[in-house]
Protein backbone atom coordinates (compact mmCIF):
# COMPACT_ATOMS: atom_id res chain seq x y z
CA UNK A 1 0.00 0.00 0.00
CA UNK A 2 2.82 2.42 0.89
CA UNK A 3 4.56 1.74 -2.43
CA UNK A 4 1.29 2.44 -4.24
CA UNK A 5 0.83 5.75 -2.39
CA UNK A 6 4.39 6.84 -3.23
CA UNK A 7 3.91 6.01 -6.90
CA UNK A 8 0.55 7.79 -6.78
CA UNK A 9 2.17 10.94 -5.34
CA UNK A 10 4.72 10.90 -8.20
CA UNK A 11 2.03 10.42 -10.87
CA UNK A 12 -0.31 12.99 -9.30
CA UNK A 13 2.44 15.60 -9.05
CA UNK A 14 3.37 14.99 -12.69
CA UNK A 15 -0.26 15.02 -13.92
CA UNK A 16 -1.25 18.16 -12.03
CA UNK A 17 1.78 20.04 -13.37
CA UNK A 18 1.13 18.84 -16.93
CA UNK A 19 -2.53 19.88 -16.85
CA UNK A 20 -1.81 23.19 -15.08
CA UNK A 21 0.73 24.44 -17.62
CA UNK A 22 -1.51 25.01 -20.72
CA UNK A 23 -3.88 27.45 -18.94
CA UNK A 24 -0.86 29.17 -17.33
CA UNK A 25 0.63 29.65 -20.81
CA UNK A 26 -2.66 30.95 -22.23
CA UNK A 27 -3.02 33.59 -19.53
CA UNK A 28 0.66 34.60 -19.73
CA UNK A 29 0.55 35.00 -23.51
CA UNK A 30 -2.79 36.82 -23.45
CA UNK A 31 -1.52 39.28 -20.84
CA UNK A 32 1.97 39.40 -22.43
CA UNK A 33 3.67 38.29 -19.22
CA UNK A 34 7.13 37.23 -20.35
CA UNK A 35 10.58 36.87 -18.81
CA UNK A 36 12.66 40.04 -18.69
CA UNK A 37 15.32 39.94 -21.42
CA UNK A 38 18.64 41.65 -20.75
CA UNK A 39 22.29 41.36 -21.76
CA UNK A 40 23.02 38.44 -19.39
CA UNK A 41 20.06 36.28 -20.44
CA UNK A 42 20.82 33.39 -22.78
CA UNK A 43 17.37 33.32 -24.40
CA UNK A 44 16.18 35.97 -26.85
CA UNK A 45 12.54 34.92 -27.29
CA UNK A 46 9.66 36.08 -25.09
CA UNK A 47 8.98 33.14 -22.75
CA UNK A 48 6.63 33.08 -19.71
CA UNK A 49 8.48 32.47 -16.39
CA UNK A 50 5.57 30.87 -14.53
CA UNK A 51 6.45 27.18 -14.45
CA UNK A 52 6.79 27.53 -10.69
CA UNK A 53 3.00 27.82 -10.43
CA UNK A 54 2.61 24.32 -11.90
CA UNK A 55 5.37 22.95 -9.64
CA UNK A 56 3.69 24.53 -6.61
CA UNK A 57 0.26 23.10 -7.45
CA UNK A 58 1.65 19.66 -8.28
CA UNK A 59 3.65 19.42 -5.07
CA UNK A 60 1.04 20.81 -2.66
CA UNK A 61 -2.01 19.01 -4.05
CA UNK A 62 -0.25 15.69 -4.56
CA UNK A 63 1.20 15.71 -1.03
CA UNK A 64 -2.12 16.69 0.57
CA UNK A 65 -4.10 14.03 -1.33
CA UNK A 66 -1.66 11.18 -0.66
CA UNK A 67 -1.12 11.99 3.04
CA UNK A 68 -4.81 12.60 3.79
CA UNK A 69 -4.92 9.91 6.49
CA UNK A 70 -1.53 10.77 7.97
CA UNK A 71 -1.53 14.38 9.10
CA UNK A 72 2.02 15.17 10.16
CA UNK A 73 3.01 18.11 12.28
CA UNK A 74 5.78 19.64 10.18
CA UNK A 75 3.93 19.63 6.85
CA UNK A 76 1.71 22.61 7.68
CA UNK A 77 4.84 24.68 8.32
CA UNK A 78 6.45 23.42 5.11
CA UNK A 79 3.28 24.50 3.27
CA UNK A 80 3.33 27.90 5.00
CA UNK A 81 7.00 28.47 4.10
CA UNK A 82 6.44 27.28 0.53
CA UNK A 83 3.44 29.63 0.12
CA UNK A 84 5.52 32.55 1.44
CA UNK A 85 8.29 31.91 -1.09
CA UNK A 86 5.76 31.14 -3.82
CA UNK A 87 4.24 34.63 -3.63
CA UNK A 88 7.69 36.21 -3.26
CA UNK A 89 8.89 34.45 -6.39
CA UNK A 90 5.68 35.24 -8.25
CA UNK A 91 6.00 38.94 -7.49
CA UNK A 92 9.64 38.85 -8.60
CA UNK A 93 8.68 37.13 -11.86
CA UNK A 94 6.00 39.77 -12.49
CA UNK A 95 7.57 43.07 -11.42
CA UNK A 96 11.04 42.25 -9.97
CA UNK A 97 11.95 42.85 -6.34
CA UNK A 98 15.36 43.60 -4.88
CA UNK A 99 17.72 40.75 -4.00
CA UNK A 100 17.94 42.10 -0.45
CA UNK A 101 14.17 42.00 0.09
CA UNK A 102 13.98 38.53 -1.44
CA UNK A 103 16.75 37.30 0.87
CA UNK A 104 15.01 38.71 3.96
CA UNK A 105 11.81 36.85 3.05
CA UNK A 106 13.85 33.67 2.63
CA UNK A 107 15.12 34.15 6.19
CA UNK A 108 11.54 34.51 7.46
CA UNK A 109 10.48 31.31 5.64
CA UNK A 110 13.50 29.42 6.99
CA UNK A 111 12.92 30.59 10.56
CA UNK A 112 9.27 29.54 10.28
CA UNK A 113 10.44 26.00 9.49
CA UNK A 114 13.09 26.00 12.21
CA UNK A 115 11.22 27.60 15.10
CA UNK A 116 7.65 26.47 14.42
CA UNK A 117 8.19 23.24 12.47
CA UNK A 118 11.24 22.19 14.50
CA UNK A 119 13.01 21.29 11.27
CA UNK A 120 16.66 21.64 12.22
CA UNK A 121 19.92 19.76 12.44
CA UNK A 122 20.54 18.44 15.95
CA UNK A 123 23.38 15.97 15.33
CA UNK A 124 26.73 16.27 13.54
CA UNK A 125 27.36 12.57 12.80
CA UNK A 126 31.01 13.06 13.80
CA UNK A 127 31.60 15.72 11.14
CA UNK A 128 34.76 17.48 12.39
CA UNK A 129 34.24 15.38 15.52
CA UNK A 130 30.87 17.07 16.26
CA UNK A 131 27.99 14.92 17.49
CA UNK A 132 25.35 16.67 19.63
CA UNK A 133 24.77 20.21 18.34
CA UNK A 134 24.07 23.11 20.69
CA UNK A 135 20.50 24.46 20.32
CA UNK A 136 21.48 27.98 19.22
CA UNK A 137 24.22 26.74 16.90
CA UNK A 138 21.69 24.25 15.51
CA UNK A 139 19.36 27.13 14.59
CA UNK A 140 22.18 29.13 12.95
CA UNK A 141 23.52 26.11 11.04
CA UNK A 142 20.08 25.06 9.79
CA UNK A 143 19.31 28.63 8.71
CA UNK A 144 22.58 28.74 6.77
CA UNK A 145 21.85 25.41 5.05
CA UNK A 146 18.28 26.31 4.07
CA UNK A 147 19.35 29.68 2.64
CA UNK A 148 22.31 28.09 0.84
CA UNK A 149 20.21 25.41 -0.85
CA UNK A 150 17.43 27.86 -1.81
CA UNK A 151 19.90 30.23 -3.46
CA UNK A 152 21.91 27.40 -5.02
CA UNK A 153 18.86 26.27 -7.01
CA UNK A 154 17.91 29.88 -7.73
CA UNK A 155 21.41 30.63 -9.06
CA UNK A 156 21.75 27.51 -11.22
CA UNK A 157 18.39 28.02 -12.93
CA UNK A 158 20.03 29.42 -16.04
CA UNK A 159 19.40 27.00 -18.90
CA UNK A 160 16.56 24.71 -19.97
CA UNK A 161 15.92 21.82 -17.61
CA UNK A 162 19.02 22.24 -15.44
CA UNK A 163 17.58 23.28 -12.06
CA UNK A 164 14.63 20.92 -12.54
CA UNK A 165 16.87 18.02 -13.60
CA UNK A 166 19.21 18.38 -10.62
CA UNK A 167 16.25 18.76 -8.23
CA UNK A 168 14.54 15.66 -9.68
CA UNK A 169 17.72 13.63 -9.05
CA UNK A 170 17.95 14.88 -5.44
CA UNK A 171 14.22 14.40 -4.76
CA UNK A 172 14.22 10.86 -6.18
CA UNK A 173 17.27 9.92 -4.13
CA UNK A 174 15.73 11.25 -0.91
CA UNK A 175 12.35 9.74 -1.81
CA UNK A 176 13.79 6.26 -2.39
CA UNK A 177 15.77 6.41 0.86
CA UNK A 178 12.81 7.69 2.92
CA UNK A 179 10.66 4.90 1.47
CA UNK A 180 13.22 2.17 2.26
CA UNK A 181 13.81 3.60 5.74
CA UNK A 182 10.06 3.68 6.48
CA UNK A 183 9.54 7.46 6.56
CA UNK A 184 6.49 7.42 4.30
CA UNK A 185 5.44 11.04 4.80
CA UNK A 186 8.76 12.40 3.58
CA UNK A 187 9.01 9.89 0.74
CA UNK A 188 5.59 11.10 -0.44
CA UNK A 189 6.80 14.72 -0.29
CA UNK A 190 9.92 13.77 -2.26
CA UNK A 191 8.04 11.92 -4.99
CA UNK A 192 5.38 14.65 -5.23
CA UNK A 193 8.15 17.18 -5.85
CA UNK A 194 9.91 14.91 -8.36
CA UNK A 195 6.64 14.35 -10.23
CA UNK A 196 5.69 18.02 -10.45
CA UNK A 197 9.23 18.95 -11.55
CA UNK A 198 9.12 16.22 -14.22
CA UNK A 199 5.89 17.65 -15.65
CA UNK A 200 7.48 21.09 -15.82
CA UNK A 201 10.71 19.63 -17.28
CA UNK A 202 8.88 18.32 -20.35
CA UNK A 203 7.49 21.75 -21.22
CA UNK A 204 10.69 23.59 -20.32
CA UNK A 205 12.93 21.37 -22.47
CA UNK A 206 10.63 19.99 -25.18
CA UNK A 207 7.80 22.54 -25.18
CA UNK A 208 8.81 24.37 -28.35
CA UNK A 209 6.38 27.27 -28.76
CA UNK A 210 4.77 26.19 -25.46
CA UNK A 211 8.00 26.48 -23.49
CA UNK A 212 7.98 28.21 -20.12
CA UNK A 213 10.60 28.88 -17.46
CA UNK A 214 10.61 27.85 -13.81
CA UNK A 215 11.08 31.45 -12.72
CA UNK A 216 11.92 32.52 -9.19
CA UNK A 217 8.54 31.09 -8.20
CA UNK A 218 9.80 27.60 -9.01
CA UNK A 219 13.46 27.83 -8.03
CA UNK A 220 12.76 29.29 -4.58
CA UNK A 221 10.17 26.70 -3.55
CA UNK A 222 12.20 23.86 -5.09
CA UNK A 223 15.30 24.86 -3.12
CA UNK A 224 13.27 25.19 0.08
CA UNK A 225 11.70 21.72 -0.22
CA UNK A 226 15.03 20.07 -1.13
CA UNK A 227 16.63 21.71 1.93
CA UNK A 228 13.88 20.28 4.18
CA UNK A 229 14.40 16.80 2.70
CA UNK A 230 18.18 17.06 3.19
CA UNK A 231 17.82 18.15 6.82
CA UNK A 232 15.35 15.39 7.65
CA UNK A 233 17.58 12.86 5.86
CA UNK A 234 20.37 13.79 8.30
CA UNK A 235 18.05 13.65 11.29
CA UNK A 236 16.62 10.24 10.40
CA UNK A 237 20.15 8.87 10.03
CA UNK A 238 21.04 9.59 13.67
CA UNK A 239 20.03 6.04 14.56
CA UNK A 240 22.69 3.88 12.88
CA UNK A 241 21.12 0.55 13.86
CA UNK A 242 18.96 0.28 10.73
CA UNK A 243 20.23 -1.45 7.58
CA UNK A 244 19.21 1.59 5.53
CA UNK A 245 21.13 4.11 7.66
CA UNK A 246 24.28 5.87 6.44
CA UNK A 247 27.34 6.62 8.56
CA UNK A 248 28.19 9.79 6.64
CA UNK A 249 24.74 11.35 6.17
CA UNK A 250 26.08 14.96 5.97
CA UNK A 251 28.41 14.04 3.11
CA UNK A 252 25.72 12.11 1.24
CA UNK A 253 23.09 14.85 1.56
CA UNK A 254 25.75 17.34 0.42
CA UNK A 255 26.46 15.13 -2.61
CA UNK A 256 22.74 15.22 -3.50
CA UNK A 257 22.95 19.00 -3.99
CA UNK A 258 26.67 19.22 -4.81
CA UNK A 259 26.45 20.64 -8.34
CA UNK A 260 24.26 23.68 -7.49
CA UNK A 261 26.02 24.23 -4.14
CA UNK A 262 29.54 24.17 -5.60
CA UNK A 263 28.49 26.38 -8.51
CA UNK A 264 27.05 28.91 -6.06
CA UNK A 265 30.19 28.78 -3.89
CA UNK A 266 32.34 29.34 -6.97
CA UNK A 267 30.40 32.29 -8.45
CA UNK A 268 30.01 34.02 -5.07
CA UNK A 269 33.77 33.68 -4.47
CA UNK A 270 34.45 35.23 -7.90
CA UNK A 271 31.97 38.06 -7.26
CA UNK A 272 33.38 38.88 -3.82
CA UNK A 273 36.95 38.80 -5.18
CA UNK A 274 35.80 41.37 -7.76
CA UNK A 275 34.27 43.46 -4.94
CA UNK A 276 30.73 42.81 -6.14
CA UNK A 277 27.57 41.70 -4.34
CA UNK A 278 27.09 37.91 -4.01
CA UNK A 279 23.77 38.46 -5.82
CA UNK A 280 25.34 40.40 -8.72
CA UNK A 281 24.27 38.61 -11.94
CA UNK A 282 27.00 37.40 -14.29
CA UNK A 283 27.90 34.65 -16.75
CA UNK A 284 30.42 32.77 -14.62
CA UNK A 285 28.20 29.80 -13.79
CA UNK A 286 29.36 26.32 -14.74
CA UNK A 287 26.55 26.01 -17.31
CA UNK A 288 27.69 29.22 -19.01
CA UNK A 289 31.24 27.82 -19.29
CA UNK A 290 29.93 24.53 -20.66
CA UNK A 291 27.67 26.31 -23.15
CA UNK A 292 30.75 28.08 -24.54
CA UNK A 293 32.18 24.61 -25.26
CA UNK A 294 28.96 22.76 -26.14
CA UNK A 295 26.38 25.25 -27.50
CA UNK A 296 23.36 23.08 -26.74
CA UNK A 297 21.20 23.52 -23.63
CA UNK A 298 19.97 19.95 -23.45
CA UNK A 299 23.47 18.46 -23.77
CA UNK A 300 24.77 20.68 -20.96
CA UNK A 301 21.76 19.79 -18.80
CA UNK A 302 22.37 16.07 -19.41
CA UNK A 303 26.07 16.40 -18.52
CA UNK A 304 25.41 18.24 -15.25
CA UNK A 305 22.46 16.04 -14.27
CA UNK A 306 24.55 12.93 -14.94
CA UNK A 307 27.32 14.49 -12.83
CA UNK A 308 24.77 14.98 -10.03
CA UNK A 309 23.87 11.27 -10.15
CA UNK A 310 27.56 10.27 -10.15
CA UNK A 311 28.24 12.45 -7.09
CA UNK A 312 25.49 10.68 -5.13
CA UNK A 313 26.74 7.23 -6.18
CA UNK A 314 30.31 8.18 -5.22
CA UNK A 315 29.17 9.36 -1.79
CA UNK A 316 27.25 6.11 -1.22
CA UNK A 317 30.32 4.11 -2.30
CA UNK A 318 32.52 6.02 0.14
CA UNK A 319 29.99 5.39 2.90
CA UNK A 320 29.97 1.67 2.05
CA UNK A 321 33.79 1.70 2.33
CA UNK A 322 33.42 3.31 5.79
CA UNK A 323 35.29 6.48 4.81
CA UNK A 324 35.30 8.96 7.70
CA UNK A 325 32.45 11.50 7.36
CA UNK A 326 34.78 14.54 7.49
CA UNK A 327 37.19 13.06 4.94
CA UNK A 328 34.28 12.03 2.73
CA UNK A 329 32.74 15.51 2.85
CA UNK A 330 36.09 17.12 1.99
CA UNK A 331 36.67 14.64 -0.85
CA UNK A 332 33.23 15.42 -2.31
CA UNK A 333 33.88 19.15 -1.91
CA UNK A 334 37.26 18.84 -3.66
CA UNK A 335 35.77 16.76 -6.50
CA UNK A 336 33.00 19.34 -6.91
CA UNK A 337 35.45 22.26 -7.01
CA UNK A 338 37.68 20.50 -9.54
CA UNK A 339 34.66 19.61 -11.69
CA UNK A 340 33.35 23.20 -11.61
CA UNK A 341 36.66 24.60 -12.90
CA UNK A 342 37.23 22.03 -15.67
CA UNK A 343 35.02 23.80 -18.28
CA UNK A 344 36.72 27.17 -17.58
CA UNK A 345 40.16 25.55 -17.88
CA UNK A 346 39.30 23.85 -21.19
CA UNK A 347 37.75 27.07 -22.52
CA UNK A 348 40.83 29.11 -21.54
CA UNK A 349 43.16 26.60 -23.27
CA UNK A 350 40.93 26.66 -26.35
CA UNK A 351 40.97 30.48 -26.44
CA UNK A 352 44.76 30.56 -25.98
CA UNK A 353 45.20 28.10 -28.84
CA UNK A 354 42.84 30.12 -31.03
CA UNK A 355 44.68 33.34 -30.20
CA UNK A 356 48.03 31.68 -30.95
CA UNK A 357 46.70 30.49 -34.30
CA UNK A 358 45.48 34.00 -35.13
CA UNK A 359 48.92 35.47 -34.28
CA UNK A 360 50.63 32.79 -36.41
CA UNK A 361 48.36 33.55 -39.38
CA UNK A 362 48.94 37.28 -38.92
CA UNK A 363 52.74 36.87 -39.01
CA UNK A 364 52.42 34.56 -41.99
CA UNK A 365 50.38 37.18 -43.87
CA UNK A 366 53.02 39.84 -43.06
CA UNK A 367 55.76 37.58 -44.46
CA UNK A 368 53.80 36.98 -47.63
CA UNK A 369 53.13 40.71 -47.98
CA UNK A 370 56.82 41.66 -47.52
CA UNK A 371 57.86 38.97 -50.00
Amino acid sequence: MTLFVNILSLILGFSIAIFAIPPILRVAKKKKLFDFIDERKIHSAAIPPFGGIAIFLGFILSTIVTTYNEVFFTFKYVVAAVILLFFTGLKDDLVKISAKKKFLIQIVAAMLLIMMGNIRLTYGHGFFNVYEINYFFSIALTLFIILSVINAFNFIDGIDGLAAGLAIVAALFFGIWFFIAGHAKYSIMSFALAGSLSGFFLYNVFGGRNKLFMGDTGSLITGLIISVLAIQFNEFNINKSFASSFNAAPAISFAAVLIPMIDTFRVITIRLSNKRSPFYPDNNHIHHRLLALIPDHFSVTLILTAAGIIMILLAILFDYLFVNVTIQFLIMFFIGIMFSFIPSHILRKKQEKQKGEEIRLYHKSLKNYSA
